[in-house]
């Protein structure tokens, strides 16, 4: 099972988000702190465990993810397969 850290990309496994990705904007305890830009903002990340998530081999830099329009183009080729420039959704 791959580490999820700040950073990391990762897949909720529960919950009627499953099988959606997210990146962990920080971690508290055996919570952490997701956002993809879409359903879940910047502003109001959404509080999971980490049991319910699965690790990916991807990290991002948080800090360069400033807005969620950043946010969700980083997390297009995870959701959607292609990047909208390479005719994607």
């Amino acid at each position: 099972m791959m580490t999820i850290e700040k950073g990391s990309v990762v897949r909720s496994i529960a919950g009627h988000d499953a099988d959606r990705f997210y990146v962990v904007l920080e971690m508290e305890g055996d919570f952490a702190f997701i956002a993809d830009g879409k359903e879940r903002k910047l502003e109001k990340p959404k509080r999971k465990r980490k049991k319910h998530l699965r690790g990916t081999n991807t990290r991002l830099d948080v800090d360069t993810l400033t807005t969620d329009k950043k946010l969700r183009e980083a997390l297009h080729p995870f959701n959607y397969g292609k990047l909208p420039s390479e005719g994607g959704i």
